[in-house]
Order: structure tokens, then sequence, then C-alpha cells
């Protein structure tokens, strides 16, 4: 019994770092305004507030990388506030749901100002 739940346990750690579920092949790019920032591990997290079709708004769930790499890029916990306009390239969902994985090099302010570098 020990043996299946150790192997069932470890199946569940390898699906967690698995990019199965994004679309690597289709990045598209979002506009949109930060509602919350989440510098925390094993991966940053953005809920990014694009509008809609018939202008409703949508909140897209975004995972990044973790806070140690971007750390390396010079992010850090006060990098993105909620109300920020963003500019974001995403590897969407497979399933279609608003969300997807994004990357510090791939993310800038609306306007095309890199987000490295802020206090």
């Amino acid at each position: 019994m020990f043996g299946i739940g150790l192997l069932a346990a470890s199946g569940v750690a390898v699906a967690h770092h698995s990019l199965a579920m994004f679309d690597r092949e289709h990045p598209i790019q979002l506009i949109g305004t930060v509602r919350e920032f989440k510098f925390v591990s094993p991966h940053a997290f953005i809920a990014l507030e694009v509008g809609g079709k018939e202008a409703r708004t949508v909140i897209w769930n975004l995972e990044g990388d973790s806070p140690n790499s971007l750390k390396w890029d010079g992010w850090s916990s006060q990098s993105l506030k909620p109300g920020d306009e963003l500019r974001v390239t995403v590897e969407p969902l497979r399933s279609g749901a608003p969300g997807g994985a994004w990357h510090a090099r791939n993310t800038t302010y609306k306007d095309g100002t890199p987000i490295v570098g802020r206090p």
C-alpha cells in the first residue's frame, strides 16, 4: 500500500510541472489591468482584467516563473500593483479557459515601458 501511495504522489508532483496544459505553439497578446500580483513559490501569479466581447471584462489567471527566476530578471514583490496596465504575451490554456503562462521577458507596461528597474 505504501508503494502505491508513493507512486501516486510522485505522479502528482511531476504533473504539477508539466507544460502540457499550455499552448506554447500559439501565444497570444493580452492588454489588461492587474487585479492581483502574487510573488509566491512555486510560481508567481497575475490576475489580469482584460476587456472581452460586448465590453464585458474577463479575468485571466496567469501563472509565471518562480520568484527566483523573476528576481534574476530584476523583478520583486513590488514590481506590479493593482491598477497597473500591462501588455503581456501568454501561452494560453489548451482548454480555452482564460488563463495561461507568462514570462517576465514578454511583459511590459501597456505603453511598452519595461517593468524591470521599477522599485
